[in-house]
């Protein structure tokens, strides 16, 4: 790791950059992955730590100043083993490396299993997801204990586990990207917020009762809305201020903002505005995301 700066070099710099990510299965290794990809690095998953001298020489090789490199249990236990020594050498050659790990408790590793329907890299001999889970993190162990950053993915989603891998990390490059995330109050604020607009104070659909089931992107919803004068200019002091802001954040080098509306169900009039947000800011930008937290 570059012991200066603790990040991720820019993408002018004439070092060559590799990140190892290792970690529980589960715990959003492909979602980092695809994030630096996103961002110009060249991504190898599930690659014998063995071969990493040689994938850096030959990428390196090809012009590529940033790669980044998936290391999980299905190497051989060796192979693992000797990782630290395999990076130790890279370090003498100039490259300047970073290992992260990914973890989460075994409670919602568990969950995530079962949600996908995904079996566990370990389970093939027929061991029970809860024993397959502690091995692996006994395997990985020694990863976990040397590496530069560890990172609980517990209670994030795919779109905070990228906002950590794409800022926390010091990724350089690329154009601003905005995710326009709608909440429930009463179910606390979410933790990656930069900007957080309360929207209990206007008319509420739940109070309809044809209108109650839907969400803010359902077609009723959004004509009932729009035709409260309220709405629409909360909405467009909304898109004022963050035309405004939200360029002062680019001048800053930020990469990733994440604008949160909250309201008490989180169906209907965060939803709508977080989506009525997104198209306004499409018009101009290509990195707009979208999530409705109590939808999804």
């Amino acid at each position: 790791m570059n012991p200066e700066s603790g990040n991720l070099v820019g993408p002018d710099s004439d070092l060559i950059h590799l990140v190892v990510l290792s970690g529980l299965s589960g715990a959003g290794k492909t979602v980092a992955l695809r994030a630096l990809e996103d961002f110009d690095f060249y991504c190898v998953d599930n690659l014998p730590a063995a071969l990493m001298p040689a994938l850096v020489n030959a990428v390196s090789g090809g012009g590529h100043r940033r790669i980044a490199v998936g290391v999980d249990v299905r190497n051989r236990s060796e192979d693992l083993n000797h990782l630290p020594q395999i990076l130790a050498e890279l370090a003498t050659t100039g490259i300047d490396y970073q290992l992260i790990f990914l973890d989460s408790n075994d409670n919602v590793l568990s969950k995530r299993f079962s949600d996908t329907r995904r079996r566990h890299p370990l389970s093939a001999d027929g061991l029970p997801l809860h024993d397959a889970i502690a091995l692996e993190r006994k395997l990985l162990r020694p990863l976990s204990a040397i590496a530069d950053r560890v990172i609980d993915s517990s209670e994030l989603n795919v779109h905070q586990l990228r906002r950590l891998i794409t800022t926390e990390l010091g990724i350089s490059g690329g154009e601003l990207t905005l995710l326009f995330e709608s909440f429930a109050y009463r179910r606390g604020l979410p933790t990656d917020a930069d900007f957080v607009f309360d929207a209990r104070v206007l008319p509420n659909p739940h109070w309809v009762a044809t209108l109650r089931p839907l969400s803010g992107k359902d077609l009723a919803i959004r004509e009932w809305l729009q035709e409260k004068p309220e709405v629409q200019r909360f909405l467009d002091q909304l898109i004022r201020f963050l035309d405004e802001w939200l360029p002062r954040f680019e001048a800053d080098n930020r990469s990733y903002v994440t604008i949160c509306i909250g309201c008490s169900g989180g169906r209907h009039r965060s939803v709508y505005l977080a989506e009525r947000l997104a198209e306004h800011f499409r018009n101009t930008r290509e990195q707009v995301l979208t999530f409705h937290r109590e939808l999804e």
